[in-house]
């Protein structure tokens, strides 16, 4: 299980440092992805991301097209470099809604249990103070969770 909250920034040339407890969980090639519901970069390692894939084989094509075509549009395979770094391309970097102005582009890497989420720091304080905590505890309640 992948989880806990790390911060780093992206350099000019795109690049950004996967936290060591991450690599190994991950391997030296992993793949990025968006699935267009939220301003973040998924990670997943090679064998999470055959498990999703053969999720989305059950998806009825005609309906989820559009899903499956944002799917695999937007997914890259990415190496870890000598540096512990990776390589975000600029499409899947635009998902991220960093601020241009900004001189330092802080990312937030965070652990989802199967796979990671990677953040613009702003972009995920936004979107935290969306979530209604209270209807989160009320399912929970009714889950017996």
């Amino acid at each position: 299980m992948l989880y806990g909250r790390y911060e780093h920034t992206i350099d000019a040339k795109n690049r950004v440092f996967v936290p060591a407890k991450y690599k190994e969980a991950l391997g030296d090639s992993f793949k990025l992805s968006h699935n267009g519901f939220n301003k973040c970069i998924l990670v997943y390692s090679n064998e999470e991301w055959q498990k999703y894939e053969e999720k989305l084989a059950t998806f009825p094509p005609t309906e989820f097209e559009d899903y499956i075509r944002e799917v695999y549009s937007n997914t890259v395979d990415v190496q870890i470099d000598s540096q512990g770094r990776i390589v975000i391309p600029n499409f899947l970097k635009e998902k991220l809604k960093l601020n241009e102005d900004s001189v330092v582009k802080n990312l937030a890497i965070l652990g989802v249990g199967t796979h990671l989420e990677i953040w613009a720091v702003e972009g995920f304080e936004e979107k935290k103070k969306k979530v209604d905590m209270d209807n989160i505890k009320n399912l929970m309640i009714q889950m017996k969770l």
